[in-house]
This record gives C-alpha cells, sequence and structure tokens, in this order.
C-alpha cells in the first residue's frame, strides 16, 4: 500500500510539472497576445498606449498609429470581437474565469479540450481594446484547462488527481502571470473555498506554480533579454513601520477596504444579473458594456485595460489625491461593467488596481490628517491586500503575493492586520461564489462520507446489547415469526447461556416449509459461521463487511472472547451516525 501510494504521489508530481510547463507557454502566448492586441486597437486606432509597470515588458517590437477612431467606440469594437467569437467556439469563455474554474473543480473536474485557447484570443481582444479586466481570471481558467487536457491524455489519473491537475493549473497561472510562484501556488487552493483550502493539492501546486514561473520568465528573457529573477509586477520603495500607532490606521484601511470589498462584490453581481435580463443577442452584450468603459475611458483613461502603469505610478508618488479616489470606484465600475456583461477579463488584477488607488488616497488623507503617519505608499500595499483578501476569500495568498509583486517584506504586520480585518468585513460574501468549506463541495461529499466512517467507532454506533432482542436456541421458528411481527426486526442474534451461538433472520425461516415451523427450533437453521465486529472498529469496517457479505447486521463481540455479545451494529445504525456526524460538521462550519 505504501509502495503504491508513494508510486503514485510522484506520478502526481510529474503531471503537475507538465501542466506547469504548458501554463508557463499559455502566460507568455495571453502576455503577448494582450499587447498586440493593444497596440493594434488602442495604439493603432487611437494612438492611446497605457503606461507599463515595472513588471510589463514589452515583447512585441512595433508600433501602429493611425488614430482614427475615437476612445470610446475601441472597448466596444473588442467586446463585440470577444462576443461573438465566445459564442461560437466556447460560450463559458465570456466573462473572468475565476468562477468559472472554480464551479469546473467542483462539479465535474472537467474543462473542454478548446477552452484554454479560445480564453486566450478573447481575453486579447477584451483586454487590449481597453476593456477593464485582468489577465488573472483568464489565465486561470486556461490553465484549469490544461490540467483538465494533461488529465484526460493521462487516464490512469483517479478522478481526485484530475481535480488536483485542475488546481495545479490555477496556480500555475496565478504564479507565472503574476511572477509570485509561492503566493500563486497558496492562492489556488485558498480561492476555491471561503474558509478552506484544498490542502491536498498545496505541494503538487507549488511544483506546478514554480515550473510555470519558470518557463514564463525564461521565454520573457529569451524574447527581450531581461534577466532571470529579476522582474516583479511592481518597483515599490523600501517601506517600514516606525511606530506602532501606525498599525492603528492600517486597521482603519483594513476597515475601508472591507466595506470597498463588498460594493465590488454587490457592483458586480448586479452588473451581471442586469445583463443576463437583458433582452439582447449574447455576442451584442459585451459590446454595449465595452461602449459604456470606452464613454468613461474618453475621460479617465486610467480605467482602461489592466491599469498596472497607474499603480507604478501611485507607487512612484506621481498621482493626488483626487484622481485616487476617482480612480477607486471609476475602476469599480469600468470592471463590473467589461467583466459583468460577458467581456473576458479578470476581476483580480482590477482588484488589485482598485486597493492601489484606494491604499493611495486613504494614505494621503492621513498623511493631511496626521502627518506621522507614515509613508503613504505603504497604504497602497495595504489596499491591494484589503481588496484582494475582502472580494476574493484569499487572506494569506493576499499578502504573500504582494510580497512577491513588489519585493516589500517590511510591512508584514500592517498588511496582516489589513487583509483580516478586510477577510472579516465580507463574511460569507465573496466575488466568486465558491462554497464554504469542504464539506459543502459536492466532489467530496463522497470522500467526506469515507473520513466520516472512519472517525466513528462502532461502540458509539451500535444497540447495547441490554436493549437488543435475542433469541434461544429451543424456540421454535413460529415464536421467531411472531417476534418479528411484534417488533419489526428481521434478525435475532441467538443466546445460549449467555453467550452468542449464532443468529437467525427471517430468510433462514422462510427456507422451512410452512408445515413444519411449530416444530422445528432455533438451533436447526440458524447460522453459526457468525460475521461479527469489534466495538474499538471503525464504521468504515463495519460497512465493508456488511457490503462484502451481503448481510443486514453485524453481532459485535468481544476481541478476547467472541461468544460474548456487546450488541448489534445495522446498516440503519450506521447511516444514522454518519448523517449526525455530517450535521455536527455542517453546524460546526457555520
Amino acid at each position: 500500500m505504501r509502495l503504491y501510494l508513494r508510486a503514485r504521489y510522484l506520478y502526481l508530481m510529474s503531471l503537475s510539472v507538465i501542466v506547469g510547463a504548458f501554463v508557463g507557454v499559455m502566460s507568455f502566448v495571453l502576455h503577448v497576445c494582450i499587447e498586440f492586441n493593444t497596440k493594434i486597437f488602442l495604439h493603432g486606432l487611437d494612438s492611446y498606449m497605457p503606461p507599463l509597470s515595472s513588471g510589463e515588458i514589452e515583447v512585441l517590437h512595433f508600433h501602429v498609429h493611425l488614430g482614427i477612431l475615437p476612445t470610446f467606440l475601441i472597448p466596444a469594437i473588442g467586446g463585440l470581437i470577444c462576443g461573438v467569437v465566445a459564442s461560437l467556439l466556447a460560450s463559458e469563455t465570456l466573462g473572468g474565469g475565476t468562477k468559472e474554474a472554480i464551479t469546473a473543480f467542483h462539479t465535474t473536474g472537467k474543462i473542454r479540450a478548446r477552452v484554454p485557447f479560445v480564453k486566450t484570443i478573447v481575453t486579447g481582444f477584451t483586454i487590449g481594446s481597453g476593456g477593464s479586466g485582468g489577465r488573472e481570471g483568464p489565465i486561470m481558467q486556461i490553465g484549469a484547462g490544461i490540467g483538465s487536457i494533461v488529465g484526460g491524455i493521462f487516464k490512469k489519473i483517479s478522478e481526485k488527481d484530475r481535480r488536483i491537475l485542475l488546481a495545479c493549473g490555477m496556480s500555475a497561472g496565478m504564479g507565472s502571470i503574476f511572477l509570485s510562484p509561492i503566493g500563486g501556488a497558496i492562492f489556488g487552493v485558498e480561492v476555491l473555498y471561503k474558509r478552506d483550502y484544498e490542502v491536498e493539492a498545496l505541494v503538487p501546486a507549488v511544483v506546478s506554480s514554480i515550473t510555470a514561473y519558470a518557463v514564463f520568465h525564461s521565454l520573457l528573457s529569451v524574447f527581450t533579454g531581461v534577466p532571470f529573477g529579476t522582474l516583479r509586477i511592481f518597483n515599490a520603495p523600501d517601506i517600514r513601520i516606525k511606530s506602532p500607532i501606525e498599525l492603528i490606521f492600517y486597521a482603519l484601511l483594513g476597515i475601508v477596504g472591507g466595506f470597498v470589498s463588498l460594493l465590488y462584490i454587490k457592483c458586480y453581481k448586479f452588473i451581471k444579473k442586469l445583463f443576463r435580463k437583458l433582452k439582447a443577442p449574447t455576442p451584442i452584450k459585451p459590446a454595449i458594456g465595452g461602449f459604456i468603459v470606452g464613454l468613461m475611458g474618453w475621460k479617465y483613461h486610467i480605467i482602461l485595460g489592466t491599469g498596472y502603469g497607474y499603480v507604478q505610478m501611485v507607487l512612484d508618488g506621481l498621482m493626488d489625491s483626487k484622481t485616487l479616489w476617482i480612480a477607486t470606484f471609476a475602476k469599480i465600475l469600468a470592471t463590473t461593467l467589461t467583466v459583468g456583461s460577458g467581456g473576458s477579463g479578470g476581476l483580480f488584477a482590477p482588484g488589485v488596481v482598485i486597493g492601489a488607488m484606494l491604499g493611495g488616497g486613504f494614505g494621503e488623507l492621513i498623511r493631511s490628517l496626521v502627518p506621522t503617519a507614515g509613508d503613504p505608499r505603504g497604504y497602497v500595499l495595504a489596499g491591494m491586500v484589503t481588496l484582494l483578501a475582502g472580494a476574493f476569500k484569499t487572506p494569506l495568498s493576499a499578502v504573500i503575493m504582494v510580497f512577491e509583486m513588489t519585493g516589500s517584506y517590511n510591512l508584514l504586520p500592517a498588511l496582516a492586520i489589513a487583509s483580516t480585518i478586510s477577510y472579516i468585513i465580507t463574511g460569507d460574501r465573496s466575488i466568486c461564489d465558491q462554497p464554504n468549506t469542504r464539506v459543502e463541495s459536492p466532489v467530496h461529499i463522497r470522500e467526506l462520507s469515507i473520513d466520516v466512517l472512519r472517525s466513528i467507532k462502532v461502540k458509539d454506533a451500535m444497540i447495547p446489547a441490554e436493549i437488543v432482542y435475542t433469541v434461544t436456541p429451543d424456540m421454535t421458528l413460529l415464536d421467531v415469526l411472531r417476534l418479528i411481527e411484534k417488533k419489526g426486526h428481521i434478525g435475532f442474534p441467538v443466546l445460549e447461556n449467555g453467550k452468542l451461538v449464532g443468529i437467525i433472520t427471517f430468510e433462514d425461516v422462510e427456507k422451512v416449509p410452512i408445515e413444519r415451523r411449530a416444530e422445528a427450533k432455533v438451533r436447526d437453521v440458524m447460522s453459526t459461521n457468525l460475521i461479527v465486529t469489534y466495538p474499538d472498529e471503525t464504521l468504515e469496517d463495519a460497512l465493508i463487511k456488511l457490503a462484502t457479505y451481503d448481510i443486514g447486521r453485524l453481532p459485535v463481540v468481544s476481541r478476547e472472547d467472541k461468544t460474548k455479545f456487546l450488541g448489534l451494529i445495522t446498516r440503519s445504525l450506521i447511516v444514522k451516525a454518519h448523517a449526525k456526524a455530517i450535521k455536527e460538521l455542517f453546524e460546526g462550519c457555520l
């Protein structure tokens, strides 16, 4: 058994490396696809080029300057192309991608093979044309799709391992495109639940995420000349907390960030519901959302695209307080319109931008009121954490990812406080609608049932011997039939001088002709080759015996003396004990 488990685990590790390698390549392709479309649509048709963050490196060195269309039309065109392509090829690629990947994990464990490739194309059109979305949601669906493809090719793996490969793909996508291999790995197993983790997927996810990061960064190095391992999404200054008083202000930001996260969640769900009810062809809906975003972007370019370049500007102290507050709420509206209408873009990266703008505005406000409240740029990082922890229910990975994105490790206490408070404030509300815990995941019900049965001993579920109805070997079969009619049981232990000597069931009695039942004794037909269980065995052990021998009840006896009758366990008693344990488990999670 140990050898089998070790071989299985090594096999799973090997597959997680394969998943990570392919996801790293797809992350690079997505990066190039978005850059290409940005240069064609925003830069080419409108002559607007969004600023880049320190970690957004140009791969394609060409420029188009036509300037023939106004800004407000370009996101609409991109949305229309996205809607048409997705509707024709893979309708599940409409929208963010994170929720779709999570849903696949908790249901079938499968994603159609075409999805990763269609998602790459439609995301390039949506974000490249100025749609307010991120690469992270799409790459999670792409990564999960790669995991599903690999799981389908290697058919010998179990359904459970297939789902682990989906989580590996999600982690690999986040770890590579966010240049955050550890944070991405943890995010992939944390985002699946609101208050739980997919623990068994953690190590494979780490392996997959690091592999994808290495492949993605290597490709960037080959095509751009950037040394491997030197890139971070943002270049953040070295910020330190100089007084414990500052932690109070970070806690206040956690509160504000929690309520802004709630606004983000509610706004997205409202817009999505609105477009779902809109009586318009599905391919047109992303175009409508894109048109409204384009009108907003005509006035505020800051909402177009991913917005990472503007976060870098905030970290560099190049944006004023008024712009930061406007951008916070404008980005919420633009993102929910883009993704809620069906545009292919993630909600996670805009969450980073919204949080950064919120944190920057909050930091400037606090500094104007309390000059000793610390560096405002520290609040930019904390703002990112509050949105990710509050809206996505990922308090741990949010902190780690911000560390890896910025290289700023000195704010751990402050970021942890802000993250925890925001997470608590949003409660059970999440932008991804994950299950609360593994208990509520459909795919874990069977595994959970086995785990529960393993945790309950036979002695805790059996009927004690004192209240079990028994018969003696000298009773007639007619007496047994009367007892069956009276008590409603179809089987009874047979005791002689207080010792267990057999068991008799209705089936045993039925084998005897009717005319002989008044004289025939129990000892003549009872089963003496008994299948028994022991009080220290688990209900899983007892259930296996019941299923193996196709019987309905097991006498419970002492290990030292197998004639010492201690009680009786039946299928119905096992079901009741299981139901009670599951109920208590659910109640404990509320």
